[in-house]
């Protein structure tokens, strides 16, 4: 299908779907869904999908434990928007992991230290792929797709003590 452009609102009662089709195999890959409500991530160790999560607000909960959210293989255009709705500060940590070690952030976060300093956590661009969000007060925090390999990463944490990223 080619292009189509509108003059006017387009409106749709179940949100959009963005896909990509495989130019070989003809397969189809969905990688976001806008629209709709946000999604309460569970209070559990989580592997997410592009058809239920990318493009939608992730709603982090206080955690009753540390938690393990995985992303799913690194898709051009999937957005992942990771929200702290806790009402306090969390005493467990997020953990966002890429799928696997092939698959890297590149990018930074912005920390804002409940001692009213700030700072930026930067991954080393080259084998990070876990980002883990220390007993947070607040964070908001942006994953992108950039390719088949990896995924860019923006946002701000604020707490008392700094995120970080590491090597699986």
């Amino acid at each position: 299908m080619g292009t189509t452009t509108f003059n006017g609102p387009v409106r749709s009662e179940n949100g959009f779907t963005a896909v990509s089709k495989n130019a070989t195999t003809g397969g189809i890959t969905e990688l976001s869904t806008y629209g709709g409500a946000p999604v309460t991530l569970p209070n559990a160790n989580t592997t997410l999908t592009n058809a239920t999560h990318s493009g939608r607000v992730l709603l982090v909960k206080d955690g009753a434990q540390d938690n393990t959210y995985t992303l799913p293989a690194p898709v051009a255009g999937s957005v992942f928007r990771f929200i702290y709705s806790g009402g306090a500060v969390d005493t467990t940590d997020a953990i966002i992991n890429t799928p696997g070690n092939t698959n890297f952030y590149i990018g930074g976060i912005t920390f804002l230290d409940t001692d009213n300093e700030v700072s930026a956590v930067f991954s080393d661009g080259n084998s990070n792929s876990i980002f883990k969000v220390n007993v947070p007060a607040g964070f908001d925090v942006t994953i992108i797709g950039l390719n088949t390999t990896n995924y860019q990463i923006f946002g701000t944490v604020t707490g008392a003590t700094a995120p970080q990223f590491d090597d699986q």
